[in-house]
């Protein structure tokens, strides 16, 4: 494929999802607007809590733009939760400082028709303000990533009531009633293509799904439990707004990578820090445009190694459609003069 290096009308980061490439790809980072820019500090302070700021439209398109103001990145994402959609659905959710996520009590097969009637625009609505707010705020060659969790996460905080380390025993349930999880991920899927289309109405230029636990999963539930719900929401998504190019983040699914970057519902996929650079490009990159892999603690320590890193990354993916992101998201920790560092190297042409 050619490499491209004249501007066009639409940003950058949606010409690679429609098959260009440049030799200075588009560049954004997972948890770009979060606790290591001093300036999200001082405006989650202001917010009160982790889910006001969530729900407060003005100071969540604020964190959103703040990264883009900062690095003048290619494309912003939302800021939001991915169990935002659970408390919509009825379940509690609270974040206790230092603890992480609560969902309250965990969910259960009698809770299901409770939670298929709820009406999850009425929590989510200052959500897609959010999207309208940040769309306005930002300059027409740069692009608005709505994201929801991809339903076996979301369903491992709902059934776990919260973060866990390893959901052996949700697969446990999986085997034992296959219904009740059957049901419980039909329903996470529906609300999700729900909440995605107002993100799109709301100007959304492209949404994204996290599966952050499919890593682990024996092929056949990785099949029943990742893949096919995330090709159901991407294609219900693109049915009802064309031309939404839909990217997939399934994390540590290694081998099984291909499965979702053939799935024709598919414009991005998202490639973690522990997938060979060069396996990804041969086995991925002819069938969607691959976003991502650089491994986040480089960018903590920064220096030559990430400078390194980030070139040869640039460069494993010269001559195809590729976007410059990480492998996981930013932790807290890591230096601000260090991202603007690793920006500096993604925009080299040479």
């Amino acid at each position: 494929m050619a490499v491209v290096n004249h501007a066009g009308s639409a940003p950058r980061f949606l010409r690679v999802l429609n098959g260009e490439s440049f030799a200075s790809p588009p560049v954004w980072f997972m948890r770009q607007a979060g606790r290591y820019l001093p300036e999200y500090r001082a405006t989650r302070a202001k917010a009160g809590s982790f889910l006001e700021l969530c729900y407060h439209p003005e100071l969540a398109a604020e964190v959103t733009l703040q990264p883009i103001e900062r690095y003048d990145l290619d494309a912003a994402i939302l800021f939001a939760d991915i169990l935002l959609i659970p408390q919509a659905l009825g379940q509690a959710l609270t974040f206790g400082e230092g603890e992480g996520p609560k969902l309250a009590p965990p969910v259960t097969a009698a809770d299901l028709d409770r939670f298929a009637r709820a009406d999850i625009h009425a929590t989510l609505g200052p959500v897609y303000e959010t999207v309208r707010r940040t769309r306005a705020g930002l300059a027409a060659d740069k692009a608005l990533i709505g994201f929801a969790g991809a339903p076996w996460t979301v369903a491992t905080y709902m059934l776990a009531g919260g973060a866990l380390r390893e959901p052996a025993e949700l697969r446990r349930i999986l085997y034992s009633d296959p219904g009740f999880m059957g049901d419980l991920i039909a329903l996470i899927c529906d609300a999700t293509v729900d909440y995605l289309i107002r993100q799109i109405d709301a100007g959304a230029d492209a949404v994204q799904l996290f599966d952050t636990w499919a890593g682990g999963l024996p092929e056949a539930a990785l099949r029943t439990l990742s893949i096919e719900p995330m090709r159901d929401i991407a294609a219900r998504v693109k049915a009802q707004r064309p031309g939404t190019p839909v990217i997939l983040f399934p994390k540590g699914v290694g081998a099984m990578a291909p499965a979702y970057a053939e799935l024709a519902e598919a414009d991005g996929l998202g490639i973690d820090f522990a997938m060979p650079w060069d396996w990804a490009r041969a086995h991925l990159s002819k069938h969607v445009a691959v976003q991502g892999g650089l491994d986040p603690m480089l960018v903590v320590t920064g220096g030559r190694e990430m400078e390194e890193a980030a070139r040869r990354l640039k460069k494993t993916f010269a001559g195809v459609p590729y976007i410059f992101n990480l492998g996981h998201g930013f932790t807290p920790d890591t230096p601000p003069d260090h991202v603007k560092r690793l920006v500096e190297i993604v925009r080299e042409e040479h």
